[in-house]
């Protein structure tokens, strides 16, 4: 029970416990009561800790803290193989040299070849045990003082009055800094009797394996957010040197990491680095969202690679299958430089023909746009040559910010698009939450199939403030141009009239108030269920244009998972089908 939870238990009658066991053999019968702390090392349970007792009766906190003081020494004589021998522990080290493939999963594409950084060398805290607990107090509240003096300092720099979304990343990051729950569990931990950094490494242990239990992707996110404040504040307590971002990186950077939060990301110079490997990670965490809007191939859920992969190993990510693999064979590394090479022929011929008319071979002319969803995406329209943005997605916006981004900074968002694209248009969509695309400040329920359950305009007509607060931001930004914008997950004909209904009214506030409004407003709708395909005939009079959401049509009509690795090359999206569909 204890080592998989990873939680305490103190019981006064052990035996009282639905899953306890007799074991005559071990003569236990005489103890009543029951303690149990984890052992924990790098956020894994790697053993427990129990004392039992004769007498019926229920520890006190200070001997429960007093145990697990114990059981993190017990841990870092493992880790540091005072306790055992490390080659109890290995796996060997005779093929470490040898070529490694592993199986992760794709978070941004693209294809790179490089030297493997690793982004944080493990700190060790030497000192666990305090000797003047007062002394340790001051230090825990001057590094605490310093980190967030760094994180106000990042929000300040000229950086951010560009990259908005960046902004919002550190913004989380703030709110985080100054969580009173965070900071008063650190200090708890002191006063158990830890020195400062051991303090931090207790509460990020903790917070490790409590990661490793929870499914909620906002949940996992928010505690990778903490584990990466928490390292930040070693390197404070420490006075060591911060991530490999702040060393002299090389020119072809793969950096390898567990864990990385998107402002760790920003930090690295993005003229070195080539591409990023991580243990974790999911498609919609924010360093996954930030890599595919700086073209940076990631690949994520590579389970084992810091234990494979050394400081100065050469690594190959392929961002488009997922694979990544340290110490290449001079055959693999041949065949991803030819395919790197056609790859950046492709996207030199590419350039080459940018600024001309794209034209079928029967002589009809179509208009290439692209899609975007944060503020770096925005030079693509000039290196692309594209003729506008088809589809900006504004929930990215949401999904990086701590809270509710406020009306004037939705309106700045959508207003510096508007600028960057001149006289291309732009279609906003707005947004679409749910499913895999959480915010904190919407409370979920679970659901059994979120991708057909509470997201897109259904979750926006039963939070109707929210669809007219953003709508209220589109008409600001749009002030005197041209305004597209089309509502996702559109099921029936009613949805959209709804929704349209809800722009009508921002309008008719609008000019109450003498406020100038967009020079004309194009609205559509998103046909990504199949059901709304048969109900065209009804909703074409009440709009003005529909686009393919492609990516949730074909899952729906397939029904298809296309996040399962097990059948996601199963179908083909233009196949016959989905092409006459």
């Amino acid at each position: 029970t204890i080592a998989a939870s990873a939680e305490v238990l103190n019981l006064t009658e052990a035996a009282s416990h639905p899953k306890f066991v007799y074991r005559p053999e071990t003569h236990e019968e005489i103890y009543h009561s029951f303690l149990g702390v984890p052992i924990l090392h790098g956020g894994r349970v790697i053993g427990v800790l129990a004392v039992q007792n004769r007498t019926e009766r229920h520890y006190a906190q200070e001997e429960v803290e007093a145990l697990q003081t114990i059981a993190m020494v017990l841990a870092e004589m493992v880790g540091s193989g005072d306790l055992i021998d490390p080659e109890e522990l290995s796996d060997g080290e005779s093929d470490r040299r040898q070529p490694h493939r592993r199986q992760g999963m794709s978070l941004s594409e693209g294809i790179a070849f490089g030297t493997v950084v690793l982004h944080e060398p493990r700190i060790h805290v030497d000192k666990l045990i305090a000797e003047d607990a007062e002394q340790e107090r001051r230090r825990l509240s001057k590094g605490i003082s310093e980190l967030r003096t760094t994180i106000e300092g990042m929000l300040s720099s000229p950086a951010m009055a560009f990259d908005g979304e960046h902004r919002e990343v550190l913004e989380a990051y703030k709110m985080f800094a100054y969580d009173v729950g965070w900071s008063r569990r650190l200090e708890e931990a002191v006063d158990s009797g830890l020195t400062a950094e051991a303090a931090v490494e207790r509460i990020q242990s903790e917070d490790r394996s409590r990661m490793d239990r929870v499914e909620d992707p906002y949940l996992r996110e928010r505690l990778h957010d903490l584990e990466d404040l928490a390292h930040r504040l070693l390197r404070h307590l420490t006075g060591r040197a911060g991530t490999a971002a702040h060393n002299n990186l090389p020119e072809d950077a793969i950096v390898v990491a567990r864990a990385m939060g998107p402002a760790e990301l920003l930090d690295y110079d993005r003229k070195r680095l080539r591409g990023v490997a991580l243990e974790e990670g999911a498609p919609t965490s924010h360093v996954a969202i930030v890599a595919r809007a700086l073209d940076l191939p990631l690949v994520g859920r590579g389970d084992g690679l810091l234990e494979r992969a050394d400081e100065g190993d050469h690594m190959v990510i392929d961002g488009d299958t997922g694979q990544v693999i340290i110490q290449p064979s001079e055959e693999v590394v041949a065949a991803y430089s030819e395919s790197m090479k056609l790859r950046a022929a492709k996207q030199a011929e590419y350039a080459a023909h940018r600024t001309e008319k794209a034209v079928t071979r029967d002589g009809v002319e179509i208009s290439l746009q692209m899609n975007a969803g944060l503020l770096v995406d925005l030079p693509h329209l000039e290196e692309t040559g594209a003729d506008g943005i088809g589809l900006f997605r504004t929930e990215l916006q949401f999904m990086v910010s701590a809270t509710l981004p406020r009306l004037q900074v939705q309106a700045d968002l959508y207003s510096a698009v508007l600028d960057a694209a001149a006289d291309r248009p732009v279609v906003f969509r707005t947004l679409d939450i749910g499913s895999d695309k959480v915010v904190p400040y919407i409370r979920r329920t679970k659901e059994e199939n979120p991708a057909l359950g509470w997201r897109a305009v259904r979750l926006a007509l039963d939070r109707p403030a929210l669809l007219r607060y953003q709508i209220r931001a589109l008409l600001m930004a749009a002030a005197g141009r041209q305004l597209n914008f089309m509502f996702p997950m559109v099921t029936d004909v009613s949805e959209f009239l709804a929704a349209r209904a809800m722009l009508d009214k921002e309008v008719d506030r609008f000019e109450r108030l003498g406020r100038d409004l967009p020079a004309r407003t194009r609205v559509g709708c998103m046909l990504e269920v199949p059901a709304l395909a048969w109900q065209l005939k009804n909703l074409l009079p009440h709009l003005d244009f529909v686009s393919i959401g492609s990516n949730d049509l074909i899952q729906f009509l397939f029904a298809w998972d296309r996040n399962n690795p097990r059948i996601a090359n199963r179908y083909e999206v233009l196949s016959p089908m989905v092409l006459s569909f």
